[in-house]
């Protein structure tokens, strides 16, 4: 813009007084969008608790995870046939995310420890991924064995800022605003940025591989500074405590049925059940650990279409169509459905989290089941999309559920452990897209299978849970 003033500054009187119109214009409209953006994020009071430096810090984030996932696919996957795509894949999988399943146990509890800086924890996420991307960017385009060390700590950084972020977000609500709903603006955020950033990649690729990965440096770079920007009371850590989950005692199954221990459970004289307990959470409820396996079905089934599509329509792509526009149109379809999926959950009166669970359940099931049987470019987008909407409430239901069932002081704790959870069955349903044959129905077939195996495993305690607890309120 700055070269653009220059430029008709020097030149005829008509060109000058054009070129400070287009000029003019330009500023007056990105003054509008950043104007309208800030209104977006400062709304209901996210501006005054500081939710909405979050908000945008999320939005900074899922852009550059988007420049290095468009990096590490035009690499690992479009540069080579299919066949030799399958190996890098499965040995990004190997190098990357096998050490992850080992680390990311570890990495929950370690950061969950770190409760008095958790604004220089995420700013180090950030800065930890800028010199990784600039890093990679001198091997990305051989795709040599030193890409795959990089990504495995750019995935690290990754998972300890998004630990980090959901024990940040309890501290930042505005007043009437749940956890639900400020977890979702964050989502919507990110969606957004990643939506954005997504063609912004592409342009830079097209200059060359390793100039998303500069890209990625200059936004995480940003996104440093952003997070020391993040309020102070983001460090405190008043109040909180540390949760695992475990399988509720038979002798916890009784009374309520809501399956929780009261906050400081286990002190000397304090008269409730759980007395003699180490203080904290033992026992989540059965809501959330159901909840937990429905989850974990549905993000085994994101992570096996995510792979198994990408390999079978780039090799066997839609009737009429290109492979590109086939596996276009998945992708839209999916990230439509996951922006829907996080719009109903920021407005939708959760009056029985439970029950949206269930619904996402047999929503994922007979999607899948159906593109088994007529396997086809509109059975597979929608179960692309169904999938996404599925995913969305079902993660947003189990926040509620965190929300409504943990008490406060343990709360942050279990995102962390859930988080954790979700990641790793992502993994195994990645993995099991990579080495499945590439036949449509069967693929289809097998993610119906992976969904019925969530459901199986939670849709009774969950309707139980949500029988029992008719009476308990419920959280938007």
């Amino acid at each position: 813009m700055a070269f653009v003033a220059s430029a008709v500054k020097s030149g005829p009187g008509p060109l000058r007084r054009a070129g400070r119109a287009l000029v003019n214009a330009a500023q007056r409209s990105g003054g509008a969008v950043r104007r309208r953006i800030r209104r977006s994020t400062h709304a209901h009071g996210a501006g005054e608790s500081g939710l909405a430096k979050l908000i945008e810090l999320h939005a900074v984030n899922s852009a550059g995870d988007m420049l290095i996932t468009i990096a590490l696919a035009s690499t690992v996957f479009f540069s080579v046939p299919t066949g030799e795509a399958r190996g890098r894949v499965a040995l990004y999988l190997l190098v990357t995310m096998a050490p992850f399943a080992l680390l990311a146990p570890v990495i929950g509890p370690l950061l969950d420890r770190m409760t008095h800086g958790r604004r220089a924890a995420m700013a180090m996420a950030m800065l930890a991924r800028a010199v990784l991307a600039w890093t990679m960017a001198s091997v990305v385009t051989t795709a040599g064995l030193g890409l795959y060390p990089a990504a495995l700590g750019v995935l690290v950084a990754s998972k300890a800022y998004g630990v980090v972020r959901s024990a940040v977000v309890p501290r930042l609500l505005p007043g009437q605003t749940t956890l639900v709903k400020a977890n979702s603006r964050v989502t919507l955020a990110g969606l957004l940025a990643t939506a954005i950033a997504a063609p912004i990649g592409a342009g830079l690729h097209m200059i060359g591989p390793q100039w998303p990965l500069y890209g990625a440096f200059v936004v995480f770079a940003g996104g440093a500074l952003l997070s020391m920007s993040l309020p102070h009371k983001v460090d405190s850590a008043k109040g909180e405590a540390k949760a695992r989950f475990a399988e509720l005692r038979a002798a916890d199954a009784g009374g309520a049925g809501d399956g929780i221990d009261t906050p400081g459970a286990g002190l000397p004289g304090d008269g409730v059940r759980g007395q003699g307990r180490k203080p904290g959470l033992l026992g989540v409820g059965s809501s959330v650990l159901h909840a937990l396996q429905a989850n974990s079905g549905l993000r085994a089934l994101s992570g096996f279409l995510t792979m198994f599509l990408a390999f079978l329509l780039r090799e066997h792509p839609f009737s009429g169509l290109t492979p590109a526009f086939s596996l276009g149109m998945v992708a839209v379809a999916a990230g439509a459905g996951n922006a829907l999926g996080t719009a109903l959950g920021a407005w939708l009166k959760s009056r029985g989290p439970e029950v949206i669970i269930a619904m996402a359940l047999v929503g994922a099931l007979a999607a899948t089941t159906v593109a088994a049987l007529m396997y086809g470019t509109v059975t597979v987008a929608a179960v692309a999309a169904v999938a996404g909407i599925a995913q969305a409430l079902s993660k947003l239901s189990l926040d509620a559920l965190i929300q409504r069932d943990v008490p406060e002081e343990v709360r942050t704790s279990a995102f962390a452990r859930s988080e954790t959870a979700l990641q790793l069955s992502w993994v195994v349903g990645g993995g099991l897209g990579i080495l499945l044959p590439l036949i449509g129905s069967l693929g289809m077939a097998v993610a119906a299978g992976l969904v019925l195996v969530g459901f199986v495993l939670s849709v009774r305690g969950l309707m139980g849970a949500a029988r029992r607890g008719t009476a308990r309120p419920r959280v938007a």
